[in-house]
């Protein structure tokens, strides 16, 4: 089985103007009041796009890697409203949306399921919320991590083939920027984890004991932490840890940093502390350039089924440029691997970088495995 992994789809404001449908581009920001804004600035650092574009444009050289990687799915985590509503909620500054018409971007990538467990789900309020999840199932997506009520936000996207069942856990940490109002119960709302202690171990555990199956692979997409800096918090480190050793977890899909942190290899099974954004408008904003935001990583992971075991993990770095994904070159390649990838002492016998600027870490063998699961 090969998984694609990516972090947050921030697909609206600029991203949702140059489409076919645009939302009213009226926002509400401190010192934006036009979406269309953030396509000028694009426009300043990197050139005309010609708008509008088709659906597929957004994508770029994305759309070869995923036809010739050929994942059995395709995860990430969905961190805009797909809604025309006009409830924004005034008190965060900065609320995204997509018209739902130009969601089809996300079949035309072939997503299979998407988090939406994180601090913009619920920018446009429930009505937000309910409309997001209606256009997803109107096209077949699978989702995790919201809801109307508290089973619905808490169930996984349960994705299957030949080798087996894939269950994708969302959920959410309010170091991310959640509002505590925003944790589903009886009306809609994300599976938010007020601490990151025994009792959201606790908590987790118990949901994920709820749903899972012998010979099931277990991926917990967990929304946390600050949009900036490579320092990973210890309290964030325990938790996944114990997911993995308490929960039967064998992917850490984490997120919210605006750009790729460090991953590493715990007893055999890969932690992604945070994938960085996928897709986003921030082309011509100033301020974090030492991050080098533009950059990102397609995650794919090669595993083995009953029992897992993780082959190998492969990371093709990316860039953002006339608001769409283009290859990266070597040097920026190298720039990423050396400020995330490279960053994480578990890794460091088990990394190859191609001359392709593709990054390779490779799992466990078999015998190393039975000795890290004895």
């Amino acid at each position: 089985m090969r998984l694609f992994l990516c972090g947050d789809l921030m697909t609206g404001r600029g991203i949702d103007q140059i489409m076919q449908s645009p939302s009213d581009p009226k926002i509400y920001e401190a010192y934006v009041r036009d979406a269309r804004e953030y396509v000028r600035l694009a426009q300043t650092i990197n050139g005309k796009i010609k708008i509008p574009v088709n659906s597929a444009y957004i994508w770029g050289d994305a759309l070869k890697i995923w036809h010739d990687k050929n994942p059995t799915f395709r995860i990430g985590n969905l961190e805009t409203a797909l809604t025309v509503s006009e409830d924004y909620l005034s008190y965060k500054g900065i609320n995204y949306r997509m018209a739902p018409k130009n969601a089809i971007v996300f079949k035309d990538a072939g997503f299979d399921s998407l988090s939406l467990a994180n601090n913009h789900v619920l920018d446009w309020g429930a009505k937000g919320l309910e409309e997001t999840l209606y256009t997803l199932d109107n096209m077949r997506i699978e989702h995790a991590g919201a809801g109307r009520n508290i089973q619905e936000a808490q169930k996984p996207a349960i994705l299957t083939c030949d080798e087996g069942r894939v269950l994708h856990f969302s959920f959410c940490h309010s170091s991310s920027g959640v509002p505590y109002s925003w944790e589903a119960g009886e009306l809609p709302g994300v599976f938010l984890l007020k601490d990151l202690g025994e009792s959201g171990i606790d908590s987790v555990r118990e949901v994920i004991g709820r749903y899972r199956r012998e010979g099931d692979i277990v991926i917990a997409s967990v929304h946390w932490g600050g949009n900036w800096g490579y320092e990973i918090p210890s309290s964030h480190q325990r938790f996944a840890k114990a997911l993995i050793d308490l929960g039967g977890v064998h992917i850490l899909h984490g997120h919210s940093s605006h750009h790729p942190r460090k991953f590493e290899l715990y007893r055999g099974r890969p932690i992604f502390y945070g994938c960085g954004d996928f897709i986003n408008d921030y082309e011509g904003i100033s301020g974090h350039e030492e991050f080098r935001g533009n950059l990102c990583f397609m995650y794919f992971v090669d595993l083995e089924t009953s029992p897992f075991h993780l082959r190998k993990v492969e990371l093709v770095c990316m860039r953002m440029k006339g608001m769409r994904l283009e290859r990266a070159s070597l040097e920026e390649a190298r720039w990423l691997f050396d400020h995330s990838v490279g960053q994480s002492q578990t890794l460091r016998r088990k990394i190859q970088f191609r001359k392709t600027g593709e990054i390779v870490v490779w799992g466990p063998s078999r015998a190393e495995e039975l000795s890290l699961f004895p």
